[in-house]
């Protein structure tokens, strides 16, 4: 009975591959077609993200900056930029949305913040900082990544993804939810708790010989057609399928009345709970912010002498002050290392990981480039409050000695001085 089941399957796909063959002048041409179109435009952005260069900006912080995360969500506002396309602009000039990179770096223990973005942004992303930030400092910086190489005879490295557990829709826990868009007195300062202190602690317990990376790449989020270099067109995160419209609706839809049958009673109509008010409340805020695709790279590596396994739980833990059970909460995506021995024959995935993770947070490609969604299918979406919430510049409650600040506090110069 086996030998008959096997000879007819074998028979079947013996059918299959020579009908396949036979109607390959239809669909060959056509799959070579979009192969084509998707390589070309693949190279046209990887060209032009290239040639346009980029640039580094550290921002140095005051003792005291009495500022919300607010602050930083105007700044996002203004970056917010995706630009028309025509089908010129996509498969012949390669145009691009601009994707930037916030990022939190620990060097030996020294916490710093950077900006990396195209250079033509540059201007603009400096004067919305020092509009909502007066008394910051920005530097443009030598590229702190490149000088470090995967060797394994000296160091040790680590590296994961993070992502969202639940839809994009659901938002994680913000800094309204931290009550850090109110304002307190002086008196009750020490009540505040920024959520992105715990990352800052972390990254400021490093010792020397360690380093800790945490790069937020981000670009204004569009739903992307044939006119952007998509074949199949991506849905809109409001209201395509899945997206935030279709969420309200599956809550709304368990608290409308149902139409009783024949001789049946009518039915009360529940009550709603307060976890759905909660989520309803909290999708409808969502919704009126402006988006971003949002991928997040987080990298430990560290001398052989200096490493220090705990340090990575410290990095695995940096963003779990962001998670509500009843909303959303990040997870680890892929990560360089396996769970067990055999996974990995001598090391060589395990090299190879860490190797293209090292390179694609030196590149910051994952929209663009050699790295397009490598190791991550496709990136998430945060609005400008959630980004807001784990990448800001923070005030006077976070009092990490190792923290670089400015000594001095910049003042304007008296209207008086003689000329």
């Amino acid at each position: 009975m086996d030998s008959i089941a096997t000879q007819f399957f074998i028979e079947q796909a013996l059918v299959s591959i020579r009908y396949l063959y036979v109607t390959s002048y239809v669909w060959l041409p056509f799959l070579l077609f979009v192969l084509f179109i998707k390589l070309w435009v693949d190279y046209l952005h990887t060209r032009v993200s290239y040639e346009a260069g980029s640039v580094l900006l550290e921002i140095k912080l005051p003792k005291e900056i009495r500022k919300s995360p607010l602050a930083m969500e105007l700044v996002l506002t203004a970056m917010w930029q995706k630009g028309t396309m025509t089908f010129l602009d996509t498969y012949w000039k390669g145009k691009v949305v601009p994707n930037y990179s916030f990022e939190l770096a620990s060097i030996d223990g020294q916490v710093h913040f950077y900006v990396w973005a195209p250079p033509k942004m540059r201007n603009i992303i400096e004067a919305q900082i020092y509009a909502q930030y007066p008394t910051v400092e920005i530097y443009q910086v030598e590229d702190y990544t490149l000088k470090m190489r995967h060797d394994l005879s000296k160091t040790s490295m680590w590296a994961t993804y993070f992502i969202l557990e639940k839809p994009d829709p659901y938002p994680i826990k913000t800094y309204i939810d931290f009550e850090l868009d109110k304002k307190a007195s002086e008196e009750h300062q020490e009540t505040i708790t920024d959520p992105l202190s715990m990352t800052i602690e972390y990254l400021g317990s490093l010792k020397k010989g360690e380093q800790a990376w945490i790069q937020i790449l981000f670009r204004a989020h569009r739903s992307y057609g044939i006119d952007a270099g998509r074949l199949i067109k991506e849905p809109d995160w409001i209201k395509g399928v899945g997206g935030v419209d279709e969420q309200i609706e599956l809550i709304l839809k368990k608290y409308k009345p149902v139409k009783p049958e024949k001789d049946q009673p009518v039915m009360p109509i529940p009550q709603m709970t307060e976890e759905d008010k909660t989520i309803l409340s909290a999708l409808n805020r969502s919704k009126s912010k402006y988006a971003f695709d949002v991928m997040i790279r987080g990298l430990y590596i560290a001398k052989n002498e200096s490493f220090n396994p705990t340090s990575i739980v410290g990095l695995i833990g940096a963003f779990r002050q962001y998670d509500d059970k009843t909303l959303n909460n990040f997870k680890l995506g892929m990560f360089t290392d396996f769970d067990y021995p055999w996974q990995d024959f001598r090391r060589m995935r395990r090299s190879a990981r860490e190797q293209g993770m090292l390179d694609a947070f030196k590149r910051r490609s994952f929209f663009y480039g050699m790295y397009q969604y490598w190791a991550q299918p496709k990136p998430f979406i945060l609005t400008t409050e959630e980004l807001a919430t784990i990448f800001h510049l923070p005030g006077g409650v976070v009092s990490t000695p190792t923290l670089d600040r400015i000594a001095s506090r910049k003042s304007e110069a008296p209207a008086n001085l003689p000329i």
